[in-house]
């Protein structure tokens, strides 16, 4: 298994900022892609930033040159910095991994456990 651990969020005003973090653990194999998904109440879960490995990334349009998505192979981890922050991303934010395990060739898909942004108007 693959264990995803979040950190950061929290409460913040309009046009401020904040980081999340995350790290990933586990028998892992190979870690493909990594990134943020964000769900509001009574939204659908939707893609914010993925990276891949190799540096590609793919960034949600609605918060394209606000939010910056990397990622640290060596260490399994991933952050997004999120500036400009509007109430409309408000919503609670999911750690993503595409990994391989040690034990299986089989690639599945982990989350985390999932981490509240307020932003404030």
């Amino acid at each position: 298994q693959v264990q995803l651990v979040e950190s950061g969020g929290g409460l913040v005003q309009a046009g401020g900022s904040l980081s999340l973090s995350c790290a990933a653990s586990g028998s892992i194999f190979s870690m493909n892609s990594m990134g943020w998904f964000r769900q509001a109440p009574g939204n659908q879960r939707e893609l914010v930033a993925l990276i891949t490995r190799g540096g590609s990334t793919n960034v949600a349009a609605s918060v394209k040159g606000r939010f910056t998505i990397s990622r640290d192979n060596a260490r399994n981890a991933v952050w997004l910095q999120m500036n400009s922050l509007k109430p409309e991303d408000t919503a609670v934010y999911y750690c993503y991994a595409s990994a391989q395990l040690v034990t299986t060739p089989t690639t599945r898909d982990y989350w985390g456990q999932g981490t509240q942004v307020t932003v404030s108007s």
